[in-house]
Order: C-alpha cells, then sequence, then structure tokens
C-alpha cells in the first residue's frame, strides 16, 4: 500500500476538515523533539523533468492547498496518479513564494538554460520540464509552526529518514540530466551531504539562491537588482550574495556549453 492509499480515504471524504493542530491528527506521520510530520500529497514525481526546485518542506498553507486540490482531483473521478500530479503542481511554492521563486530563476538565466521564456511557464505550460520537491517531503512543523529548517534537519532522526527516502530516491530516479536547484542554505546543506554520500554529481546542483519566502525579502530584492548595496541591513551579507549570483549564473553558462 502506498502512502498516499493510506490516506485517501480521508482525503476523499468531504466532511474530514484537514485543519487542526495545524492539521488533523489522522494526518500525523511522526514527532520528535518539537517537530511534527504530517503527511500531504506532495508524491508526485516528474522523473523526466529537466529541472528539479527543492524547498525546505511544504508550509501549512501549501499542505491545505495540496489535500484540497487533491481532494477535488478525487470526488471529480481522477485516478490517484491524476490527484497526485495535479495536488503537486497546484502547491508546490504556492503564494507569495512563487513570483519571488520565478524572478531569481529569470534574473541568473535559468529560463534560457530550459529554452522558454520564463520560468513562471514551469507552473504551466512547461510543467513537463520541471519537478518541485522539498528536503522533507511531507510538510513538517515546530512546535505547531511552520519549520524554516532550525534546529538542523540533519540533526532529527526522523527527518534524515525523509531525506533519505523521499529525496534521495527522487534524485535517484531523476537521473544525471537534471539541475538540482536548493532553495536557501538549509537546503544546500542536505544537498552537500547527499554529495558527500554520492546520491548527486555536485556539477548537477546550482548552490547559492536565496529561499523564496517573504521573510527572505530584503535578500530577494538585492539579489535582483532592486536595493542597493549601502541600503542593506546588518542582517543581509551584500558580498555574499554578490557572489553566489556570480558563481549561479557562471555555472549556468557552463551548461549551456555543453
Amino acid at each position: 500500500m502506498s502512502t498516499f492509499e493510506r490516506y485517501r480515504d480521508w482525503l476523499a471524504d468531504p466532511r474530514f476538515q484537514f485543519t487542526g493542530q495545524p492539521l488533523a491528527r489522522e494526518l500525523s506521520v511522526s514527532r520528535e523533539r518539537g517537530l511534527e510530520t504530517f503527511y500531504a500529497p506532495f508524491d508526485h514525481v516528474n522523473s523526466k523533468a529537466t529541472i528539479a526546485i527543492c524547498g525546505i518542506t511544504p508550509g501549512l498553507q501549501q499542505a491545505l492547498n495540496a489535500l484540497n486540490e487533491a481532494r477535488r482531483h478525487i470526488l471529480q473521478g481522477a485516478s490517484d496518479a491524476e490527484a497526485l500530479e495535479a495536488a503537486k503542481v497546484h502547491a508546490s511554492f504556492s503564494g507569495r513564494m512563487r513570483p519571488n521563486l520565478v524572478g531569481m530563476l529569470d534574473h541568473i538565466g535559468v529560463q534560457k538554460l530550459l529554452g522558454i521564456e520564463t520560468c513562471n511557464q514551469l507552473f504551466g505550460s512547461h510543467q513537463h520540464l520541471a519537478h518541485f520537491t522539498s528536503a522533507l517531503r511531507n510538510p513538517v512543523f515546530l512546535n505547531g509552526a511552520n519549520y524554516s529548517g532550525a534546529p538542523a534537519m540533519l540533526g532529527f532522526e526522523t527527518q534524515r529518514a525523509q531525506i533519505s527516502q523521499h529525496l534521495a530516491t527522487e534524485i535517484s530516479s531523476l537521473g544525471r540530466q537534471c539541475v538540482f536547484v536548493p532553495l536557501g542554505g538549509k537546503v544546500s546543506e542536505v544537498f552537500r551531504w547527499l554529495e558527500g554520500q554520492g546520491v548527486v554529481d555536485p556539477k548537477q546542483v546550482l548552490h547559492g539562491l536565496p529561499h523564496p519566502s517573504p521573510a527572505s525579502a530584503e535578500r530577494i530584492k538585492y539579489f535582483l537588482g532592486l536595493k542597493a548595496k549601502e541600503a542593506l541591513s546588518v542582517k543581509t551579507n551584500g558580498p555574499s550574495l554578490d557572489n553566489a549570483k556570480a558563481r549561479l549564473i557562471e555555472q549556468i553558462k557552463d551548461f549551456n556549453r555543453r
């Protein structure tokens, strides 16, 4: 029985409420030292993708979006595979994160690498090119709030298990033609751990993109050239972002030359 099948009856019941503390207890997967993991339908893997974009873990809004979209398709008679694919595309990096993500990807030239006009097309007409995923596939919450990657994911047995069982397996299925984009330093830590284990070739990984969360607004604006260095707060390291962006642009040029 797949994970989706285990929870399918709850998803298919329109009387079942997904919300709880923060999600319904019936969807709880594991608990460890203040971290609680819940199921949401982010299982779909686009094994033909040429780019994989990896966040930390789905937040509450993304989890609810996926659950509701899967339910909508199930009640309309869709197959499990169709419901999972629709839920994944609909909910991945939804909300205010999506325009931030698209802006940064376009800024460093990812759209040219993929042969499209803008990376916004990855969420529509060219979704077949992209696989959207997270270091932690199932949504994780710290004391009931969205988990930002601190304390470190790799310090928790339950989360190392998620990474090994889900993310590492996804990477292997995507193969050597795929480019991986970890979003933010916390996800880069996970990818460097997987690189050390031989799961992924470091040459396939675009390290250095800020996380697209609204909480990173200043870093994103500076990365996009929309805020001057002298106007940055002490929390934002301008030179570090400059170096990361330069490396990313050069790495994409190298991909284009292959």
